[in-house]
């Protein structure tokens, strides 16, 4: 049983932490590699399929890891806010990713990269915006904090 008084809650939740930023991470480099790639090859339909649900996962994983990696009160509010803005990046990217699918439905040929990805990057790139406001504001408060 664990003393309410120890470090051992704040120690398993700097470790979840720091799992859920790994993790993180790897969502971005899905959304990233399933974004790019369609560019690479506009006409090559089977690739855009792939490369969907390469987006799609990543898209999932990211949400995942920035909900899980903002439980907890172990830090200051502020610090807490701006972890949830994070979780909202990736349910921009989550958005992003359903107009993929949404509108591979919808359009048909060559055309289908223009118009198909067109929600879906900008749902992409409000969520990076989310994401890099985010990221430079926790870093800027967890600087603050641990001068004063």
């Amino acid at each position: 049983m664990k003393n309410k008084f120890s470090d051992e809650p704040a120690t398993d939740r700097r470790r979840i932490r720091a799992a859920m930023e790994r993790l993180a991470i790897a969502g971005l480099l899905f959304v990233a590699i399933g974004l790019v790639a369609p560019f690479a090859s506009m006409g090559n339909l089977t690739l855009m399929l792939i490369f969907k649900w390469i987006f799609a996962a990543g898209a999932f994983l990211y949400t995942v890891a920035r909900i899980v990696g903002a439980w907890g009160k172990d830090e200051s509010f502020r610090v807490r806010r701006l972890r949830r803005m994070e979780a909202w990046a990736g349910i921009a990217f989550c958005i992003a990713a359903f107009f993929w699918f949404y509108n591979t439905r919808r359009f048909d040929g060559f055309t289908l990269t223009f118009k198909m990805l067109n929600e879906t990057i900008i749902f992409t790139l409000a969520g990076a915006l989310i994401q890099i406001v985010a990221s430079w504001s926790i870093n800027s408060a967890l600087k603050k904090e641990n001068k004063g």
